[in-house]
């Protein structure tokens, strides 16, 4: 229907000849149907008017289309600002980052959304405990050594540890972010639910005065399985030097509670302690604070000096502006403002000196700091109450989380009030509006009380989408600071994006249209199989056993071993997956892969001029035969005419005399004249391979 045209819709030409064919059914006097006509003359005018309308009531327009989709539960996704870590080096003293601070890396402009301290504290040693001996996994801080480490060794089991030792302690309750890179060689499915881990559980716990303490931790790397970040919450209780660790540093812990992992975790770096950085460009941005009678913010648009301050003075109400004090004594709305060492800037509000002072509530202050380059255009126009009005906005490609406006009217004092309004507010007397985030505009759908209102900026950032999603390794520029702190970010940006179109949304709805939500065909259930969480899914194969009425599934693990089995993780893991898309009396059965090996025997006559010739030959025949690292299926056919053809296309083979396939077991592969047919859940392989080879004369 979204594409959907009429095909009972006529062009103006067919309505045109209906027309003039219907005239002698109403008059018998108009016998002249030429253009020359003054009659036809009204007749085409008449037609042409009807086919405009006619192809506006059959036109689906963008707005329709959109208002579909919607009711079938898909909306058109906001843009995004991506996301980075950085790791910062050379910080010899507390280094303290504004709010807002700009790190640039080529053109691209990131910031951080808060202010925050970073401390000369590092991560000294990474050491693995198994069985109460240590391991020395400590080359993983380094970025240029990407050798794998087994950090709860070969055999991970429950008890298993791994230190990561510190030279100095974070903060108290304070949270610490490191990120884990995996060496990643399976296709493993994402990690859905987040606290639902079915390889194993992990206890994180710190040293202190009172031994070791259990920690708050996120975990987004699924114990070690996936690359990540991983974010410690400190405890309340100040961590204090461990004797058992490596010279003596303060320990954080993560030791195994479980563990029943299909792959071992393998590491190539960790890097900590990192801070969050996104990739935006602030424009104009709001501070609000609670029950205040003093803020303090630290900012870098802040020394630009384009900053305006409002003040609630009665829950529920509107915004005050507030002006600076300067050396007036008398009554208004007034700060006082001052900067401290640290360049942070205080505003005092003093009600008993100026009698007007912001009220102990929610939101009771907000601080609004503009670029200069905003501050020339923050004025937007006025609400004038037509329909739909659009206001162009100072920019385009808009964060849509991070934009406001400020609409000032008149009060019932006949003092000015303010009030910020964010996009898409419903409600009777409200200022509603939509923001179009990367045309750069909003349209007013409903004025509310806001007729006559004065529109200005109230917080805008701008961002460049997929850009952001930079690689890992970069060195930022941290604007204003002393170059001899190196940032980079261990891992790549993730989350930059663009608003959706209308045409990703609907391709998006017509791939969710093609996603089985209940298993029918073999198709469906091999692509959910696939898709299991946290699972590494190699090979899948279903098929129907109609006498039982049964679905039979082999599933060949994407692992460390040769010839893997399911575990029982595994099994459960599918079935959770399948029990509530399977039909409702159908059974399922999930069968172990097995292995049949294949014995080839041979007489081929090479070339005299290849030396390697049996070597040749021997690859050529494992490779063809090879189910398990190919892409062949559980019970594919094994053709003795593609092996036969294989053998004879190789450039050292002159004939092939004689050649036969034997199936070792014939239960689990049977011989069918000279082709090969193993059981529905078996994988072939190479086995004993007999050649003789002898030069053509």
């Amino acid at each position: 229907m979204l594409n959907n045209r009429n095909l009972e819709e006529k062009t103006y030409e067919e309505m045109m000849a209906e027309a003039l064919l219907q005239i002698p059914l109403y008059s018998e006097e108009w016998t002249n149907y030429n253009p020359s006509d003054p009659g036809v003359t009204i007749l085409e005018n008449l037609t042409a008017f009807e086919a405009l309308q006619q192809n506006y009531i059959y036109e689906i327009t963008p707005a329709i289309q959109q208002k579909l989709l919607k009711l079938a539960g898909f909306e058109a996704v906001k843009g995004r600002c991506a996301r980075v870590l950085l790791a910062a080096e050379g910080i010899r003293e507390p280094l303290k980052i504004p709010a807002n601070q700009k790190f640039m890396v080529g053109d691209l402009c990131f910031e951080t959304n808060r202010s925050l301290e970073l401390r000369p504290y590092h991560m000294t040693g990474v050491y693995g405990v198994q069985n109460g001996r240590q391991y020395d996994c400590s080359y993983l801080l380094d970025s240029e050594v990407q050798v794998p480490a087994c950090i709860f060794g070969e055999s991970p089991g429950a008890g298993d540890s791994v230190w990561f030792i510190m030279d100095e302690p974070p903060g108290a309750g304070e949270e610490i972010s490191f990120y884990v890179t995996v060496a990643d060689r399976y296709n493993r499915n994402p990690f859905v639910e987040k606290g639902n881990n079915t390889f194993a559980d992990i206890r994180w716990e710190c040293y202190t005065d009172q031994g070791f303490v259990e920690l708050s931790v996120r975990d987004y790397t699924g114990c070690f399985l996936v690359s990540g970040e991983i974010r410690v919450r400190m405890p309340q209780i100040p961590a204090a030097p461990c004797e058992e660790a490596p010279g003596g540093g303060y320990v954080i812990r993560a030791t195994l509670e479980r563990a029943d992992y299909d792959v071992r975790p393998r590491l190539t770096s960790i890097s900590g302690f990192l801070f969050e950085i996104w990739q935006k460009e602030t424009k104009a941005v709001c501070h609000t604070f609670n029950k205040v009678s003093a803020v303090n913010l630290l900012s870098d648009l802040l020394p630009q000096g384009y900053v305006t301050v409002f003040c609630k003075e009665e829950k529920g109400s509107s915004y005050r502006r507030y002006m600076p004090a300067g050396e007036t004594e008398g009554t208004g709305r007034f700060y006082r403002e001052t900067v401290e060492e640290d360049q942070s800037h205080t505003w005092r509000f003093d009600r008993r000196r100026f009698g007007y002072g912001p009220e102990k509530v929610r939101n009771a202050v907000k601080i609004v700091a503009y670029s200069e380059e905003t501050m020339r255009r923050y004025f937007l126009g006025t609400v004038l109450g037509n329909d739909r009005q659009t206001i162009e906005l100072p920019a385009r490609h808009i964060v849509a989380d991070n934009f406001c406006i400020i609409a000032r009217r008149t009060g019932q004092d006949g003092g000015d009030i303010y009030d910020f309004v964010r996009p898409s507010r419903y409600g009777q007397e409200d200022l509603t509006y939509h923001l179009y985030e990367d045309e750069g505009k909003i349209i007013i759908e409903d004025p509310g009380d806001f007729i006559g209102a004065d529109l200005y900026v109230g917080t805008l950032s701008t961002t460049r989408g997929k850009e952001g999603n930079v690689r890992e390794g970069n060195v930022f520029h941290g604007v204003g600071i002393s170059s001899s702190v190196v940032f980079f970010n261990p891992a790549e940006g993730t989350g930059g994006a663009f608003r959706e179109t209308l045409e990703e949304v609907k391709k998006r709805f017509l791939q969710d249209l093609k996603r089985p939500y209940t298993a029918v065909t073999a198709e469906d259930y091999e692509k959910l199989v696939r898709e299991t969480p946290q699972l590494c899914i190699h090979k899948v194969r279903a098929w129907m056993n109609r006498n039982r009425n049964m679905v039979s599934i082999a599933v060949k693990p994407g692992t460390d071993e040769e010839f893997p089995k399911l575990s029982e993780a595994y099994r459960t893991a599918i079935e959770k997956q399948l029990e509530d898309k399977r039909l409702l009396t159908t059974k399922i059965q999930i069968v172990s892969p097995v292995y049949t090996p294949v014995d080839v025997h041979g007489t081929i006559y090479v070339k005299r001029q290849y030396e390697n010739s049996r070597e040749l030959i021997e690859q050529a025949i494992r490779k063809e035969i090879d189910y398990i690292h190919s892409g062949k299926n559980f019970g594919e056919i094994l053709k003795f005419d593609q092996v036969f053809h294989e053998i004879e296309s190789l450039d050292c083979v002159e004939f092939i005399y004689e050649l036969s396939l034997i199936p070792r077991n014939p239960s689990l592969a049977r011989l069918v004249e000279a082709d090969i047919v193993p059981v529905q859940n078996c994988l072939c392989y190479g086995g004993d391979i007999v050649l003789e080879t002898g030069i053509y004369m």
